[in-house]
């Protein structure tokens, strides 16, 4: 695979609290330099994202019930209206992961339905499943669950918890989910290493802040 194919699987990632409209600014510029498949920042830098990449390739991705998944879903279905209206074209929805672990599926599955009705023909929608909270069990449940409900992907991590995407997790949510819907590795892909062993086990697509350093084969000490 070379560097161009590589950055197209890549969401360009800033997410962090105290990121900045400048630091958002060089995110997009980077973007639209290599040709990014997304740039992923908070809903608060939609307008701005979307503004900057208008006319490009670069898709506009946000996040939903961020990091924690506990809003209710009334919220995170009206934050997908809202970031869409404001330029978001991909949605990254955190699942309420105590109603998964409570065993609550019915809750889970409509909450996914919920940002997946808001965001549909307008935004593709990828579930966080935060796996380094679940068991492997759960992780499937999720997993399942996600497709039930019609979303487009399933993601690995936040980036804010306990852990990230591991190839043994990638590998269980692809084998999982099958090829219909995408598989998204986040979470400490810090090298171009770390994003091959990602895609060899069935990622299609990366989440990393550290995307420069990954299509350039160097080093990155980020932790997203």
């Amino acid at each position: 695979m070379n560097k161009n194919e590589l950055a197209k699987m890549i969401d360009h990632t800033i997410l962090k609290p105290e990121a900045t409209e400048k630091e958002v600014e060089k995110l997009c510029k980077e973007a639209l330099e290599y040709n990014f498949a997304s740039v992923c920042i908070n809903p608060s830098m939609v307008e701005k994202a979307a503004e900057m990449l208008e006319g490009s390739d670069v898709k506009v991705c946000t996040v939903i019930g961020f990091p924690l998944g506990a809003t209710t879903t009334e919220v995170k279905a009206f934050e997908t209206e809202d970031v869409i209206k404001k330029g978001a074209t991909e949605v990254d929805m955190v699942i309420n992961v105590g109603k998964l672990k409570e065993g609550n599926l019915d809750y889970v599955k409509k909450d996914i339905e919920a940002v997946v009705k808001a965001a549909k023909g307008k935004a593709l929608t990828k579930v966080i499943i935060e796996t380094c909270l679940l068991t492997d069990e759960e992780k499937v449940t999720a997993c399942k669950l996600s497709k039930e409900a019609g979303a487009d992907f399933v993601k690995t991590s936040t980036g804010f918890s306990i852990g990230g995407a591991t190839a043994k997790d990638i590998k269980l949510m692809r084998e999982t989910v099958g090829e219909e819907l995408g598989v998204k590795a986040s979470g400490g892909v810090r090298s171009l290493e770390d994003a091959e062993l990602m895609i060899e086990n069935g990622a299609s697509r990366i989440g990393a802040s550290a995307s420069i350093a990954i299509c350039e084969g160097t080093k990155s000490n980020s932790t997203y």
